[in-house]
Parts: C-alpha cells; sequence; structure tokens
C-alpha cells in the first residue's frame, strides 16, 4: 500500500516560470510515496549490478562503487502524482560511468531494487548525461524512506522512474513493463508531455 506525506503547495496557476510541467504543484517539503515497507540493507551486503545484454555482468560494492567518479546535479523533479521540487542537489554516480564497465547492444532498461520494485525505460533515456545512481541529496546521505542509500535518478521522467533502492540495471534487447508500467503507467513518463497513465 502506498503512502505518502504532505507538502507545501504552490497557488493555482503558479508555475514557477515555465519550469512546473501541467498539472503539477510546488512541494516546499519532500513527500514520501513509496509500495510496501522501506528496506533497511547495511552496506557490508549492498551491491551494484549490470546484468542481462553485455559482455559479462559486472558488480560493485558499497566502497567500490563510491570510490567511482561523482557528479553533483541540481534538477527540478516532479512526480506522477502531481507534486514537483524545484532545485533539489543531488549527488552520484553517472549511470554513463556504470555502463562503460560493459559491452552491450541493449535497446533497454530495467532497473530493480530492494522489494521487487521494477522500473522500465529505453537506454537512451539513462545515458548522454541523463541518469544518476544517487546517493546524496541536498547535501546529506539520502535516507532510507527517500531510497537510501541509493537511487536511480532520471530527473527529466516522472520520479517513479527514479527507482528507490536501486540494486542494479538489467539490460534488455526488447522493452518489458516494470512494477507501475504493468499497472497502467505509461512506458515512458515524460512530465511535459503528461503522460501519466498508457495510452496517453
Amino acid at each position: 500500500m502506498a503512502s505518502m506525506s504532505g507538502g507545501f503547495p504552490s497557488r493555482p496557476g503558479d508555475d514557477r516560470g515555465g519550469r512546473l510541467p501541467p498539472g503539477q504543484h510546488l512541494a516546499e517539503a519532500f513527500p514520501v510515496l513509496s509500495v510496501g515497507p522501506t528496506p533497511h540493507t547495511p552496506l557490508p551486503a549492498w551491491t551494484f549490478s549490470i546484468t542481462g545484454v553485455v559482455d559479462a555482468e559486472r558488480r560493485w560494492t558499497w566502497e567500490e562503487f563510491r570510490a567511482l567518479p561523482s557528479e553533483t546535479v541540481t534538477c527540478d523533479i516532479h512526480c506522477v502524482t502531481t507534486w514537483s521540487r524545484l532545485d533539489t542537489v543531488w549527488e552520484g554516480v553517472p549511470v554513463d560511468t556504470l555502463l562503460d564497465a560493459v559491452v552491450t547492444g541493449a535497446g533497454y532498461v530495467m532497473a530493480f531494487s530492494d522489494g521487487g520494485y521494477t522500473t522500465n525505460m529505453p537506454l537512451s533515456e539513462v545515458t548522454g548525461g541523463k541518469a544518476w545512481i544517487a546517493y546524496s541529496c541536498d547535501g546529506q546521505p539520502l535516507p532510507p524512506e527517500h531510497g537510501g542509500p541509493a537511487r536511480l535518478l532520471v530527473p527529466h521522467l516522472y520520479f517513479w522512474k527514479s527507482a528507490k533502492w536501486v540494486r542494479g540495471l538489467r539490460l534488455m534487447s526488447g522493452d518489458s513493463p516494470g512494477y507501475w508500467e504493468t499497472r497502467g503507467y505509461h512506458g515512458l513518463g515524460d512530465p511535459w508531455r503528461e503522460q501519466r497513465y498508457s495510452g496517453g
């Protein structure tokens, strides 16, 4: 069952200078929306994997992952439930850096997480500087309720694509729906096109 904490909405019609996609409102607080209980994986047991259509699977421990080059990213985020936050600051490892470790001919990716959550995207949506595996938000380690120790960050898509508690990416030759996509959500989830549900 999903649960959510409230934020502070902007006034109707206030699009913050064109930065709020259609149907969105501003939340100053960071709402919590999750499916099922919050996982708490000990860092010594945490790994991140690239699997699927690759020349060889690749895996990093938490220490190995944190030793990879990281970036600080300032971005707006938009949830399909209509809240948005502007100028959030994240630190994480670019997905491009992780994919440099494998050879693949895949066209799609499935992110998978602790707790069984999955979400799918074309591989082009997480490459070219568009996505990160984030472990810090607004200068603090990412707390479990927001997906810590690490979550996928794909800020140009609705936030259900930024999978919490992410543990790996499975590269695929063809598309396959993830958790919410099998329940009627859109396969891509572009907030500027209001791609909330399949067929939209």
